[in-house]
């Protein structure tokens, strides 16, 4: 692999037990990338996302990493995947974010808990960090998991659907945030909306069975059709919105 690349993705094919879910698809995150993932329900956005994290393997290709890569990558999951009947606080959270390299019976010290509260800051919930994470808002749920990605300083950050479930102030400070953080990292973020998030990415992936890489972060309705990728795109004004339209079954 090159210097400034992270992952590479060569050709892959993979899935579930027998079915193949993602066909032949190959891309490569570089440093400082901002990569907006769009397409249907069901269509392996989630599953390119644990093919990245080796929560799943090839079927067939090849996946290669950065050299210690596996340990600086930060992953917001979607949060109505998490159980918040799970007896654990805000602070708690944000520190199993360092486990990588504390390992699972390490101490937390003060310079941590200090880190931790920085970021807490940073995403507006110091003040909810003794509270359950069955007792706060689905918001702050989005905020805490997003400040336990950020806890291990990653080299890539990857986001599942970011905006679900936050008001639209944090929202924009969200992408505010990312923009600011892409600086030191590269991020790879699962949307449907790419009206909204088209300013801040860099690049756009087409997923649907197969991948399409868009190089720029402007697409055309013709370019999504081309892809196969069953979004359509809607401008009002000055401000683009995007709604999913219907895809073959």
């Amino acid at each position: 692999m090159e210097n400034h690349e992270l992952v590479r993705i060569e050709n892959v094919s993979t899935g579930y037990e027998n079915k193949v879910i993602l066909n032949d698809i190959s891309l490569t995150i570089h440093k400082n990338d901002f990569i907006g993932v769009i397409g249907p329900n069901g269509g392996g956005k989630t599953t390119l996302i644990r093919l990245i994290l080796k929560q799943i393997e090839p079927f067939s290709g090849t996946i290669g990493y950065k050299e210690g890569l596996e340990k600086k990558i930060g992953y917001l999951p979607q949060i109505n995947n998490v159980d918040k009947d799970f007896p654990i606080s805000v602070e708690e959270v944000i520190l199993s974010g360092l486990q990588s390299s504390k390992g699972l019976f390490g101490k937390y010290g003060h310079k941590e808990k200090e880190k931790v509260y920085r970021i807490m800051q940073e995403c507006g919930i110091e003040h909810i960090a003794r509270k359950s994470i069955g007792e706060i808002s689905g918001g702050q749920l989005q905020r805490t998991f997003l400040s336990r990605a950020l806890i291990s300083e990653p080299e890539l950050l990857i986001l599942d659907e970011p905006n679900t479930y936050v008001d639209n102030k944090f929202e924009k400070e969200l992408y505010e945030l990312l923009k600011s953080l892409n600086k030191d990292m590269a991020i790879l973020m699962v949307t449907h909306d790419l009206g909204t998030i088209s300013s801040y990415v860099k690049s756009i992936a087409c997923v649907n069975r197969s991948l399409y890489y868009h190089e720029s972060n402007i697409i055309s309705q013709e370019q999504l059709n081309s892809y196969d990728c069953p979004i359509l795109l809607v401008t009002h004004g000055e401000v683009p919105h995007t709604v999913l339209n219907h895809h073959k079954t």
